[in-house]
């Protein structure tokens, strides 16, 4: 239903002090307030503050939804415990076995009742949560849905005398337009720490760092990986059906030659007598011309391409879908932990994953020391393929800058050069780095680093306009950008990142210097993916709220054929979607606004959309995200919860059931 100008004018004025004169525009603008037409502006909702508590007048009216005021504290369980539940809960009926599911045959799984997954299918079939709207996306494979009898979509499958069929899917399918899965014989290997590393051990033996990492606390490598894999557990893409009925790795494993791990001394001996056995390296004049002359490499020309940059949580393969549609001409997979891939952990792995439509897709890591890095990118050019790599050396997360990756390694600039130089010498592949300006609010010092980085041999860098201090608080600093893109050799690629939100900002950062190569978009991207379109288009795009809720639409296809259509592959979706949902609402539509474009350090005030719909879509409540998610995945599951992983806003936590 359509809100009436006249009823939201008054709304509006009653609103208003009528005592206080409303501000003017400008006035709005300087204080980084969204200057939203008065006719349109509505009161704040009023809200629980208690973190702890969801106001059913938030969630969903009338259906009597207990709410209580004290929040009770479960007991800590033991990890024995726990991992007791898990397998209890593993072999309740609404875990069918995948193969099981396959088929609808119980005997069809080769593990038997050795399975640590359920086989009773009419248990299952009555527990099973009712068929969403829609088709199945798998309906286009040549062959049966992959999820058989546990896909949301059930009802729409083909069946030979009411017995899903078996043939084996063949192409057209996830497995066709997906690329970098992790081979299973290779993950093993990574397991057990028998897989060989000759180009990185060579490179790193040249430049005199081979087994030179030191430990950084007494934690030890389990510390190391646990602690940076928690940065964002929510990235865990892995399907279970690929890891069913597999051995699981081992809780700890020996580490290759990292900054953490001591060996025992006869393993420590084994491995001296190993390397003393290796040839000694030395190059003929072809090779060594290769590596003397590190611009002869394969090169990205990132010049006035559209690059979306790599966002965790957010940045998953859907929505990098999403975004090449939409006129991203480069895109980039979440940032992984070098320790956790060398580790063969599948979560990890699953951040590499690509799609075929990606024609110019890089990878990001990140790592503390030189030996770990080198050997990552080693193993990735071998068992992937990717047009680029990318090292993060500007993440500003704790978690991260104390196990000295990410913005630490602005400050140990040799430690930067050993890194750089040691992963040109083991791959072919193009290296690029991610920076901030520097470590500390007001010492910059990438302008004095610059012309070093095109000698170390990377091809391109990126500078994000803020410190590592500053996180993404203030604006991007593109004066200091600039200086450094006109520091920089003519070798060297420079991008720029932080606050484009606009065609006017590309416009802008591009003419001010044309040295810059590109820019790089990312929360831009987050709020309105579209803006790839107005850029190329240059117009500003006044998007109505069918065409977002379009857009949306193709996001939960595209995560349904990602991450599966049974029931936790839905709900994998949902998880995600309501993650994006979080950034798209602080989009101000185009005519709604007396100033345009839109900056994104503005602060939206509380207004009504020019129908339900855009009102819905601006709400920050994560109750209205679940509604809209209901919209497209049907209603969730009971006792679901959800609160936004980056809350760079006061969010509410949204509970149902």
């Amino acid at each position: 239903m359509e809100h009436s100008a006249a009823v939201e004018s008054i709304d509006a004025e009653s609103y208003m002090s009528p005592v206080e004169a409303s501000p003017s525009p400008e006035e709005l603008v300087a204080k980084a307030i969204a200057p939203v037409k008065k006719v349109f502006l509505c009161p704040p909702p009023s809200r629980n503050c208690d973190k702890n508590t969801f106001s059913e007048a938030d969630g969903r009216e009338g259906e009597g939804n207990a709410t209580g005021s004290v929040s009770v504290l479960k007991e800590k369980k033991s990890k024995r415990q726990l991992k007791r539940e898990r397998r209890q809960d593993m072999k309740s009926a609404l875990h069918i076995c995948a193969e099981v599911a396959k088929s609808g045959d119980a005997s069809s799984c080769v593990y038997g009742v050795n399975c640590r997954f359920s086989h009773d299918v009419e248990a299952f079939k009555a527990q099973k949560p009712e068929d969403l709207d829609g088709l199945c996306p798998f309906l286009n494979l040549k062959g049966p849905c992959p999820y058989g009898l546990a896909c949301r979509f059930a009802g729409t499958h083909k069946v030979n005398d009411g017995q899903i069929t078996t043939e084996m899917v063949t192409s057209g399918g996830k497995r066709d337009s997906e690329m970098n899965v992790l081979k299973k014989d290779v993950q093993k290997l990574l397991w057990k720490n028998k897989v060989k590393f000759p180009k990185a051990d060579a490179a790193l033996k040249e430049l005199g760092l081979l087994n030179k990492s030191k430990v950084t606390d007494g934690s030890g490598d389990d510390a190391v990986n646990g602690c940076l894999r928690d940065l964002d557990d929510s990235a865990q893409t892995e399907r279970p059906d690929e890891t069913d009925n597999e051995l699981k790795a081992p809780k700890k494993t020996k580490c290759s030659s990292d900054e953490t791990c001591s060996l025992p001394s006869n393993d420590e001996q084994n491995l001296q007598n190993d390397l003393s056995a290796l040839p000694e390296y030395t190059m003929d004049d072809t090779e060594k011309s290769l590596k003397l002359n590190q611009r002869e490499k394969k090169l990205i020309d990132f010049s006035e391409k559209l690059y979306l940059a790599p966002l965790t949580t957010v940045g998953n393969l859907p929505f990098r879908r999403i975004c090449k549609v939409l006129g991203a001409d480069v895109t980039c997979g979440e940032m992984a932990i070098c320790t956790n891939l060398l580790q063969g952990q599948a979560s990890e792995w699953a951040l590499l994953r690509r799609h075929s439509s990606e024609d110019l897709f890089g990878v990001q890591i990140c790592g503390a020391f030189p030996d770990i890095i080198a050997k990552t990118v080693e193993l990735i050019e071998q068992e992937c393929t990717v047009d680029f790599i990318d090292i993060n050396m500007g993440c500003p997360i704790d978690i991260v800058v104390n196990k000295g990756a990410g913005s630490a390694l602005l400050t140990k600039p040799m430690r930067m050069k050993g890194v750089v130089e040691a992963c040109t010498r083991a791959v072919n592949t193009p290296l690029t780095i991610k920076v901030r300006t520097g470590y500390f609010e007001g010492k910059n010092r990438i302008d004095s680093l610059i012309k070093d980085i095109g000698d170390w041999g990377a091809c391109a860098v990126t500078v994000h306009g803020r410190t590592r201090q500053q996180r993404y608080s203030k604006l991007a600093d593109w004066d200091y950008i600039y200086q450094c893109a006109r520091a920089a050799p003519k070798t060297l690629q420079v991008l720029g990142n932080g606050d484009v939100f606009s065609y006017e900002d590309w416009n802008h950062h591009k003419s001010d210097c044309p040295e810059l190569s590109s820019c790089m978009i990312a929360r831009g991207a987050l709020i309105k993916p579209w803006i790839f379109t107005e850029i190329k288009e240059q117009r500003h795009w006044d998007i109505s709220s069918a065409e977002r809720l379009d857009i949306l639409k193709d996001y939960t296809r595209f995560g349904l054929d990602h991450w599966g259509s049974d029931s936790k592959g839905v709900e994998t979706t949902r998880h995600f979607l309501l993650e994006w949902l979080s950034y798209s609402c602080r989009y101000i539509p185009v005519g709604l606004l007396d100033v345009i474009p839109q900056k994104i350090n503005w602060r939206p005030p509380s207004y009504f959309g020019r129908n339900d719909l855009e009102t819905l879509m601006a709400s920050d409540s994560a109750a209205d995200w679940i509604r809209i998610s209901e919209m497209l995945l049907g209603k969730v599951p009971s006792g679901f919860t959800f609160s936004p992983k980056h809350k760079s806003n006061a969010y509410d936590k949204a509970e149902n059931g």
